[in-house]
């Protein structure tokens, strides 16, 4: 496992060397993430099985803490990872079980 990242340091910095891609990305994801048809909870936690399904680390320290304070419960993310799971196999057993256990042991959730 690699080193606990704090990501939305490391967007400021990448910001401020690429502006304009930075700010579309994040025009984006305000976009994507706002509550619409699905809620922005349930938008967190697809990302979060789709992370574990990608096997992208820190996209999980990113998007398993967003979707704590977005009121998901320790069960809820753990169906997104089983979904992840089902989706991609054994990487994503390795991801959920040491990742996504790990942050929300972390998060106290």
């Amino acid at each position: 496992m690699t080193e606990k990242i704090d990501m939305d340091e490391r967007a400021k910095a990448m910001a401020e060397e690429i502006p304009g891609v930075m700010q579309a990305l994040m025009g984006l994801h305000s976009e994507v993430v706002k509550d619409g048809a699905l809620s922005a909870k349930t938008k967190e936690l697809m990302m979060v099985g789709i992370a574990v399904a990608i096997r992208c680390e820190y996209c999980l320290w990113k998007h398993v803490p967003e979707a704590v304070k977005m009121g998901a419960t320790r069960e809820e993310i753990l169906e997104a990872v089983s979904t992840a799971i089902m989706m991609s196999g054994g990487p994503g057993v390795a991801y959920g079980s040491v990742v996504v256990l790990k942050i929300l042991d972390e998060l106290n959730v």
